[in-house]
């Protein structure tokens, strides 16, 4: 027995030495392969100039000093959201521009705008170029309301709205009809905020704004006075923040009008409430139950906005000639709680509300860029995780694309930074590897005769927006024609 003792004691201290060896072995190995990966160049193509894109390759480059990063945008333009989807009269939120400039102008992130992603090159030649590619081309589409009446003339998406007043190029010929004294919003959003307070602000106030100069002629002349947001649910459900209602309800020369019986109760729900939610719904409530006795608020007001709950539209209803909207037909909700959450059911009964103009404000959609992408149509959204996209080696995503057209710019951050760091690691992991080809994105695009605008070249066009604004005295405006961008881009490059 002490033999047999004797021989398992040994046999256990090899194992023990070979299963030291092997970890040795491995953690060297880990090392190696990181010692080796800090050695190698990779470059990360983003596409998309947005937040996400930004922010992402921001995040690249500051967390491995071997990563360089081309973003590509197909506007001759960058910045994305923050220069065509912030509203106007926000321009703190703008600063941000700030940042991404000292990025692009810091030695490892370049941008080349004017490239149409799927057209001038496909995600398949991208790959083939660089280490990773990252996809942060934000929701270029909309959800449908799948009711009757929705192509009628006077009903717009908000993102169409939207881009127009801040001059998108493929809005600017939107002309949204302003000859009526109500608007619908279908939404109760941050967006559908803006589009209200931007129809109802004082024109006095909007043209000190970088507002497109032929958005500020049409509101100039706009015979709204009334705005309606309409919500399927409750005030509960609202998903504006405190920020943008807090602007509604001290908007100068516009008062609130807020059902008193729609806030019914609520005062004894708000205590127990998360604390952004509270102040939201405490803010609501107040406003409720204290403006309609402000006397002198009704007076100097000429302007009004009202919250409209429990409604789902069910059709939009056209005027006598048939083509343009004589208003919306809703059906009228009940809240009832289904397995935890409460959902909006219809009552039977219904509503007709006369109006002249529709703004469609129930969210975004992003679209599939390339075959290769592996896409949830039904949600909008890249197939990933943690932004590393589905059974295809090397592609990424980030922002919109990635998680959903939810949160604020601010909420590309930590998004993007996720994502950062699933592409750092397959980078140390060995997963992905420097990329050498004989042919570069700038010589293919060249031979294929396309114009790619360079940082500085943009510069050439905020030199002009910022020379067009201080005659108008505002603080740009905004080029919204793509071929007197690329002439305002080049001038340095013809004189030479």
């Amino acid at each position: 027995m002490f033999i047999v003792f004797t021989m398992k004691l040994v046999t256990s201290f090899r194992c023990c030495r070979i299963l030291q060896s092997f970890q040795r072995r491995s953690i060297l190995g880990f090392h190696l392969q990181r010692l080796y990966s800090s050695q190698q160049q990779f470059r990360v193509c983003v596409v998309g100039s947005g937040p996400a894109g930004f922010y992402t390759a921001q995040s690249l480059v500051k967390n491995n000093k071997n990563i360089t990063v081309d973003i590509l945008e197909k506007l001759p333009v960058p910045f994305g959201l923050v220069r065509y989807g912030v509203a106007p009269d926000h321009p703190e939120v703008k600063n941000v521009i700030n940042q991404f400039t000292a990025l692009a102008q810091g030695g490892r992130c370049q941008f080349f705008g004017n490239i149409d992603i799927g057209n001038d090159v496909t995600v398949s030649e991208l790959l083939d170029m660089y280490s990773a590619v990252v996809l942060s081309y934000g929701a270029a589409s909309d959800k449908k309301l799948n009711i009757p009446g929705e192509n009628l003339k006077g009903v717009y998406s908000a993102r169409n709205f939207v881009g127009w007043y801040n001059g998108l190029p493929q809005d600017m010929e939107l002309n949204p009809n302003l000859d009526t004294e109500t608007a619908m919003v279908i939404g109760q959003g941050n967006v559908a905020l803006d589009v209200a307070r931007i129809l109802l602000t004082p024109i006095e106030i909007l043209k000190k704004t970088d507002i497109s100069y032929h958005a500020q002629e049409a509101l100039s002349r706009s015979k709204v006075k009334r705005v309606y947001l309409v919500g399927r649910r409750g005030p509960l459900q609202v998903s504006f923040t405190i920020k943008e209602l807090r602007e509604m309800v001290k908007l100068p020369g516009t008062r609130p009008l807020l059902q008193t019986a729609d806030f019914k109760g609520l005062d004894k729900v708000i205590p127990g409430l998360p604390r952004g939610k509270k102040r939201l719904i405490e803010l609501l409530y107040k406003t409720a139950n204290e403006e309609p006795r402000n006397a002198d608020r009704i007076e100097t007001t000429n302007r009004e906005w009202g919250l409209k709950f429990l409604r789902s539209p069910l059709e939009i209803i056209a005027d006598k000639s048939g083509g343009c909207v004589a208003g919306v037909r809703f059906a009228i909700n009940h809240i009832q709680e289904k397995g935890g959450q409460e959902i909006a059911l219809p009552s039977g009964e219904e509503e007709f509300i006369k109006c002249g103009i529709v703004l469609k404000s129930i969210g975004y959609k992003s679209v599939q860029l390339d075959p290769i992408i592996p896409f949830d149509t039904a949600q909008g959204v890249i197939k990933n995780d943690k932004g590393r996209v589905d059974k295809v080696r090397g592609l990424y995503c980030s922002g919109w694309v990635k998680r959903g057209p939810v949160g604020v710019i601010l909420s590309s951050l930590n998004d993007s930074i996720e994502t950062a760091k699933t592409i750092i690691t397959d980078i140390e992991d060995g997963t992905l590897s420097e990329k050498t080809s004989e042919t570069s994105l700038l010589d293919l695009l060249t031979s294929r005769g396309v114009k790619t605008v360079t940082f500085e070249d943009w510069l050439n066009i905020d030199r002009e927006e910022r020379l067009r604004g201080q005659s108008r005295d505002k603080p740009r405006e905004k080029i919204s024609d793509i071929n007197e961008m690329l002439d305002v881009a080049f001038k340095d490059k013809k004189d030479t």
